[in-house]
């Protein structure tokens, strides 16, 4: 037993590994290097656990470095003690000024990196996970000191973290400043999503937000306020607030490849084509008061390069039907409809059909008389002339600049009480007729208009009727006074059909 002693104080197990005790960690794991030269703290296990010593990487002139750790499953020395290079990890610390401008970062690693520039907070690059030697890019603008930590872990195999950082020309205005006076401010990036800001360009002019730009050509450089790009793929953001005098507006936005437009900072797009096109245009028709801050992004992916924007004023719009409803309230019929409150309607003529394919007017109702909303002018009719099972109905729409567009067509299912097989509509007449349908066939059944005292005042013949048929009764010039009256149907084979009518 005793022969062991002198083993047991020289070795410990931790998780089924041996390490030596012939050695002291050194460093707190905690302080930054400085002098463009990292701290690398040294831990024996993938998550940062049982910390073994430190290393330096980097030099006074460079904080870039590229570092393998002697091969795969060897011993790799720190200040304090070594680690086996099967499973380890490193985290990297430096504290780093930098000046103003554009800075590219590039980190490689196998197994898992990830790069902070605020002291671990965030992390701007992360590919924590295992992966043979891959690397990654951020770029942004930088000024001033920033605490800058690299992390690395090895999981069995080769291992290898790299990491350097080098000017790249940026942009220093903020981009999220908006053109004023009619003139845009336009922020362009390296790639198609807005990946590095290069500068800034100005399009438009007082009085005229209007532009068509075309960047100089496919693959040409491309100058702005600050960097250089080149056309081949790239994007733009263009911001601008402007104040509308109330009115009628029409936007035509045209572009090769994605466009799109915001009227309020880029929470809504009115007009969305945000993919690969060859150049083609969209309008969008609105009536704006105030200020509006406006957002028009653009993209271009290969090949040919365009973006446009022209603004009308004061113009007419057209009619744009949000919603129309009917259904029947007891024994009427409701009908409700919207209009963008954009539109500029003359009237709506409300049709009506009993087969869904001869339509006949019912009402007509003037385009002031909407209810005005926040975003839409809101009509409703009720139809009670109801006597048919099933009506058919739909709106002609016409604009103050007189073009006529038609809405959907509804059927409503009526559920309307019949009297044997018969029907009778409207039962106020005010043009001297009515009409008669039958619900089943009938050789030949006869009408008659009686007083409320039972006087027989008219009388006809309907002749032979099919299932469905509709007759039109005239009585013309009655010379009978305004008021309730009795139309009674007879047919031999039931009993006779009573309906009252009301004269006027």
């Amino acid at each position: 037993m005793n022969k062991l002693l002198p083993v047991l104080a020289t070795t410990l197990i931790f998780c089924g590994r041996v390490f030596s005790q012939s050695c002291t960690p050194q460093g707190n794991q905690t302080s930054y290097g400085t002098n463009h030269s990292w701290r690398g703290y040294v831990y024996h296990n993938p998550d940062f656990t049982s910390y073994a010593g430190y290393i330096t990487v980097g030099n006074p002139v460079d904080a870039s470095f590229d570092q393998n750790f002697g091969g795969d499953d060897v011993n790799f020395a720190t200040n304090g003690c070594a680690v086996q290079t099967s499973t380890f990890s490193v985290r990297y610390k430096l504290n780093k000024n930098f000046a103003a401008g554009g800075y590219l970062f590039t980190v490689g690693g196998d197994d898992g990196f990830r790069l902070s520039l605020d002291g671990g907070a965030t992390w701007v690059i992360n590919r924590w996970f295992d992966q043979g030697y891959t690397t990654e890019t951020y770029v942004t603008y930088l000024s001033g000191s920033y605490n800058l930590v690299l992390e690395y872990y090895e999981n069995q195999g080769g291992n290898r973290i790299s990491f350097s950082v080098a000017s790249n020309c940026m942009g220093s205005e903020d981009p999220t400043e908006y053109g004023t006076n009619d003139q845009w401010r336009g922020y362009v990036y390296d790639g198609t999503n807005f990946n590095l800001f290069k500068g800034t360009v100005l399009k438009g002019s007082p009085g005229n937000i209007s532009f068509d730009e075309e960047f100089g050509g496919s693959n040409v450089v491309y100058n702005t306020s600050s960097c250089a790009t080149t056309t081949e793929t790239f994007s733009v953001r263009y911001r601008l607030r402007k104040n509308f005098p109330s009115g009628n507006y029409v936007f035509t936005i045209g572009g090769d490849d994605g466009y799109r437009l915001s009227l309020d900072g880029g929470n809504t797009w009115v007009i969305d084509r945000w993919f690969d096109q060859s150049y083609n245009t969209a309008t969008y028709s609105t009536s704006l008061s105030g200020y509006h801050d406006l957002v028009l992004e653009y993209y271009e992916n290969g090949g040919d390069n365009r973006i446009s924007l022209a603004v009308q004023s004061n113009v007419v719009l057209d009619i744009r039907l949000l919603a129309f409803n009917a259904k029947p309230v007891g024994q009427e019929i409701s009908l409700n409809w919207a209009i963008s409150k954009n539109s500029d309607p003359r009237d709506f003529v409300l049709e009506r059909s009993t087969d869904g394919r001869l339509f006949s007017e019912i009402a007509q109702i003037d385009g002031s008389d909407g209810l005005q909303t926040a975003n839409q002018l809101a009509y409703t009719f009720t139809d009670k002339n109801v006597f048919a099972k099933k009506y058919w109905y739909r709106l002609r729409m016409t604009d103050q600049q007189l073009k006529t567009t038609y809405s959907n067509v509804l059927l409503v299912n009526t559920d309307a009480k019949t009297q044997g097989n018969w029907q009778v509509f409207p039962s106020v007449v005010e043009d001297g007729s009515f009409t008669i349908r039958s619900n089943r066939n009938a050789e030949n059944p006869q009408w008659a208009l009686f007083d409320l005292n039972g006087r027989r005042l008219r009388a006809g013949q309907l002749g032979r009727q099919q299932a469905g048929q509709v007759t039109n009764i005239i009585l013309g010039k009655t010379g009978l006074p305004a008021g309730m009256y009795v139309v009674g149907i007879y047919d031999n084979s039931e009993a006779p059909a009573t309906f009252r009518l009301i004269l006027r």
